[in-house]
């Protein structure tokens, strides 16, 4: 199959571009394998029903209307499952991370297509205040955000560790056939001890782009702003 019209590509580059195509095919192909191997994980253990504190986007320091909302509570109808993003911003991680920022700037572009399927929120340490105000500094107007500093949540999910150091890590929730929340799939960027951030990047389509230039993702690493 050609790949473009134009003309003067030499036999070298052509005998490439198909060897490519067809690693491009044979990764297509493992990357849906390893979605059904996901998607055919039984559902996990029954969850404590977590307590998150939410706030009207315009929270500032010393205001009044923070209310409390369950786990169980953010699936907004039946049938549908739950997606939570662990940001790293709270406790020991005094500033947000910028490869989080980066994440959830994407996020925040496509969230009203992901919501027509699953529920998805954001979850931080941060306290609420401080949460509501970076997210407006960053225009983050379609997405559910929450503070779970003072629970357990993001330890016991593996977002965080004894001393409040951070991760960012992604968890989905279902409910089963009694209505009980259950954990269903956690991951990681630190796939193992030699893989380091590596574990989320479909999340983003940046390192994508990237990657599709000689250059590559070469050293390159988000910034919360660019000179």
């Amino acid at each position: 199959m050609r790949q473009t019209n134009l003309t003067g590509e030499s036999a070298e580059y052509l005998s490439a571009r198909e060897e490519l195509r067809q690693g491009e095919i044979e990764l297509m192909r493992h990357r849906e394998r390893v979605a059904e191997l996901r998607r055919r994980l039984p559902l996990g253990p029954v969850v404590d029903d977590y307590a998150f504190e939410e706030g009207p986007a315009d929270l500032r320091a010393g205001d009044e209307p923070v209310t409390t909302v369950r786990l169980s509570e953010l699936f907004t109808r039946p049938g549908r499952e739950l997606v939570v993003y662990h940001f790293m911003y709270g406790k020991r991680q005094t500033q947000p991370c910028p490869m989080c920022t980066m994440w959830i700037d994407g996020f925040n572009g496509i969230a009203h297509h992901v919501t027509r399927n699953v529920d998805f929120v954001v979850v931080a340490a941060a306290d609420l205040p401080a949460l509501r105000t970076y997210a407006r500094s960053r225009h983050w107007t379609n997405l559910r955000l929450l503070s779970a500093g003072a629970g357990t949540f993001k330890r016991d999910l593996g977002s965080e560790d004894a001393e409040g150091n951070q991760d960012s890590t992604v968890s989905v929730f279902a409910r089963d056939g009694d209505g009980a929340t259950r954990h269903f799939y956690s991951v990681h960027p630190r796939m193992a001890d030699d893989i380091d951030e590596r574990g989320i990047d479909l999340l983003s389509p940046v390192w994508h782009l990237l990657d599709l230039t000689r250059q590559g993702r070469d050293d390159w690493y988000p910034a919360v702003s660019y000179e």
